[in-house]
Formats: C-alpha cells, sequence, structure tokens
C-alpha cells in the first residue's frame, strides 16, 4: 500500500512541481524572489522549528537528525520513510487604497530518508528554494502626463540535496546537507505614456546555479527516566550562486501589444553578463524539552548578516538589506500514542508562532513578517506512518509609505510513510 501511495506522490510531483509559481507577492521582486521554507509540515506546524528529532519522522531542516532514525522504536534497523508536502495560500493584498484577493497550490518538498545502521542515516530530495510571482502597477505624473509603468516577474530556483547524519557517541549526532540550486528567473518592465501610441519594455532573465551547504549540531541527553533536553545548532554556509543574465529592450504598440524593437543589451561590456548572488551564512539555535512520542516544547533563533548581499543585475534603488532574524515558538502534545480503544488520543496536536525581520528595508519601511501555526498528525492505521494536516496564520508588511501588506491564510497537507528494507523473510 506504501509503495502504491508513493508512486502517486512521484507522479503528482513530476505534474506540479514547475505548474505554477509558488508566490504572488510584490515583495518577491527583490533579491532572488521569495525563500522558501524547508520545513516539513510537521515542523511548519510547530512555528517552523527544527531542534525537535524523533526516530520516525524526516526533519529536512535538521540533517543531524538523520542519525535518530530507527532507533528507539523497536527493531527498526533499516526503516525507510517517504515525506511528501503541498499547500494552498489564500493571500489578501492591501494597499492604502484598494486590496485583492489571490490563491495558489504548489508542492512543497518530495523526500526519502533511511536508516543504514544504528546512528547512521541519510537522505535526499527535490524542493523549492525561492519563487518569483508578482505583477504590480506604479502610476505617476510627468509634465502633466500620465506615466505607468507594469512590473512583473516570474520564476523558481528549485533544491536538490543530499543528507547524511551520524550519531558520533550517545545523545550527540552530526549532519550534513549539501544543496544544489538551480533555475530561471524574469522580470519585466512595461512604461507608457498618456497619449503616446507607443511604450517601452525592459526585459531582463537570470540562468542562476550554485551550491550550499548546512552542518548541525545535535545533543539530546535525557534529564531524568522520562524526560530529554533537545538542544541544536544549525549553520547554513554561504551560497554562492552563479547568474547567467540577458537584457532585452526596446518599444512596442500599445494599441496591440506586439514588438516594434527589440534591442539585446551588450552585457558583456559593463560586467554583467555573469554575476554572483552570494546569500549570507544562517546560524540557528535551537532549544527544546520534552517527552519522546508524548510532548515537547521547543524554541529557535536565526540570524543572518543579510546586510552584504546585492543584486547588481536589478539595479533597484529603493531596498536596502539589513540584517535578517527570526525567533520561533513550537510544540506538540500526543495524549497516548500506544492507545488501542481511542483514536483521538493517538493524534498529535502541533502549535507554534513565529517573528521574522526579514532583512529588506523597501522606502525606508522594515518588512516584517508574523505567523501562527497549528495542525494535527493523524495516524494511519497500526503504522508509524502519519498524515499531516497544518494552518498557518499570517501577515507580512505594511501599508505605510506605499507599500503592500499581506495577509494570509495557508493550509499544508503532508504525507510520513514508512516502510522497511532489507528485512529478511523467515520461513517457519
Amino acid at each position: 500500500m506504501i509503495k502504491k501511495i508513493v508512486i502517486a506522490i512521484v507522479c503528482m510531483a513530476s505534474a506540479g512541481m514547475y505548474a505554477q509559481n509558488g508566490t504572488v507577492s510584490p515583495y518577491s521582486f527583490f533579491g532572488i524572489g521569495d525563500l522558501r521554507t524547508s520545513a516539513t509540515v510537521e515542523n511548519q506546524m510547530m512555528g517552523h522549528i527544527g531542534v525537535y528529532a524523533d526516530s520516525i519522522h524526516l526533519n529536512l531542516q535538521n540533517p543531524a537528525a538523520y542519525g535518530e532514525l530507527g532507533l528507539d522504536v523497536m527493531d527498526k534497523v533499516g526503516l525507510v520513510t517517504y515525506t511528501a508536502g503541498i499547500s494552498n495560500k489564500q493571500v489578501r493584498l492591501k494597499s492604502f487604497e484598494e486590496e485583492q484577493s489571490s490563491s495558489l497550490t504548489t508542492l512543497d518538498y518530495l523526500s526519502l530518508g533511511f536508516s543504514l545502521g544504528k546512528g547512521l542515516g541519510m537522505g535526499f530530495g527535490i524542493m523549492p528554494y525561492s519563487s518569483v510571482g508578482y505583477n504590480f502597477v506604479d502610476e505617476t505624473s510627468s509634465s502633466g502626463q500620465a506615466l505607468t509603468n507594469i512590473f512583473s516577474g516570474e520564476g523558481d530556483l528549485t533544491k536538490v540535496y543530499y543528507s547524511v547524519g551520524y550519531q558520533i557517541i550517545k545523545d550527540l549526532s552530526l549532519g550534513v546537507t549539501i544543496n544544489y540550486n538551480y533555475g530561471t528567473l524574469s522580470n519585466e518592465r512595461l512604461q507608457q505614456v498618456e497619449g503616446v501610441q507607443f511604450g517601452t519594455f525592459d526585459r531582463r532573465s537570470s540562468q542562476i546555479n550554485g551550491f550550499d551547504f548546512n552542518y548541525a549540531l545535535l545533543y539530546t541527553p535525557q534529564i531524568n527516566e522520562n524526560h530529554t533536553l533537545h538542544t541544536s545548532v544549525r549553520v547554513n554556509t554561504q551560497g554562492n550562486l552563479v547568474s547567467r543574465n540577458n537584457r532585452n529592450i526596446g518599444s512596442f504598440s500599445v494599441a496591440s501589444g506586439t514588438n516594434i524593437e527589440n534591442l539585446e543589451v551588450d552585457l558583456e561590456a559593463i560586467n554583467l553578463r555573469n554575476t554572483e548572488f552570494k546569500i549570507p551564512t544562517t546560524t540557528t539555535l535551537g532549544l527544546g524539552y520534552g517527552m519522546d512520542f508524548k510532548w515537547f516544547l521547543g524554541a529557535e533563533y536565526s540570524f543572518q548578516g543579510l546586510g552584504s548581499f546585492e543584486n547588481p543585475f536589478l539595479g533597484t534603488n529603493n531596498i536596502e538589506y539589513n540584517d535578517a532574524s527570526s525567533l520561533a515558538l513550537g510544540g506538540f502534545i500526543t495524549p497516548d500514542a500506544r492507545s488501542f480503544d481511542s483514536y483521538l488520543k493517538r493524534i498529535t496536536y502541533r502549535a507554534g508562532v513565529r517573528l521574522d525581520k526579514t532583512g529588506m528595508v523597501v522606502n525606508d519601511v522594515d518588512i516584517n513578517n508574523f505567523g501562527i501555526t497549528f495542525g494535527l498528525g493523524l495516524p494511519l492505521g497500526r503504522s508509524f506512518s502519519n498524515l499531516n494536516v497544518g494552518f498557518e496564520l499570517g501577515r507580512r508588511g505594511t501599508t505605510r509609505a506605499n507599500l503592500i501588506e499581506e495577509s494570509y491564510f495557508k493550509v499544508n497537507v503532508g504525507l510520513s510513510l514508512n516502510d522497511r528494507w532489507f528485512q529478511k523473510r523467515k520461513i517457519n
């Protein structure tokens, strides 16, 4: 049964991974777009924290957690875990004068992890890294004539990763993830002057690829017979992405929309054909406390020296970058994971909250994000597999300084499926 479900997920992934942009945010105009979360639905429901690890779920944020797979779950050496997640996001974009709503559905991750023996685990998968998707109009007046600029952009960067984690001594695990990021981002500006039959366009595209690494240390000592302390340090090293750029400018007919003139800009002459994005290092500290498979409460703090980031190819003037940070709290409770007479007692209830300082300063205003998360982990039969349903309510940005406030409601659905491999068959 599990194999059939996995085949269905793979088919859905191949059809839907690139089916539509992963954002409708005007803030994806900046940088390399909206950075997407790497958390599973289980972790997203707990405020996106990654300090908690157990033996039956994948933790895609924390590679050291792979060293926990298969441990202390009876005899689960050779445990294989498949996980996939999709989400639907309802977004309301509000300015000082008007508002509009939009909706998008995306595949968030498709991953496989497995135990290679006691204390050693590995995994690989694919997920979005960042997304660009915006369309907005800026209307001003020049010399008594209305001047209209229409900005639009689309594209995604995708992440393919490989992770390994190992428990070097009791309660102490190390892990590393190698990420390869690739994709194409496109941006366009159309400019029209009232009463003029021709407009101008500026189209730019970037083919981007590059690596980054995520190192993690996970320490989970037993405080007493029933309770465990969870501590974690994660360092996502500077991402060095190379961008191959193209730019075309020209004119078009306002009436028909057809191009009148189309010129390719010589980017070699201005040293912009090949540029680099240096995504600054992010460090995350986590601390939690709980009873295994019963309850957990934890917190994480992340910080990133984003002030050094720039995108010279786009040449945006109304943004600057400051250091970014994030504070998240979350946890779960499972009334009785081994209950035989009550399904409700075997459900895992999760909740969390997070506050992100994105580091973006647009029109001299800080762009921050606040979110509340909650959801359920629903057991599938008597196995260790489960269906996870999560919800997130949040708000990003502001209507001050002619900016946009985003209010969103996100529904996540994730499958975590467990199976065994290398299991010897016995004949009685």
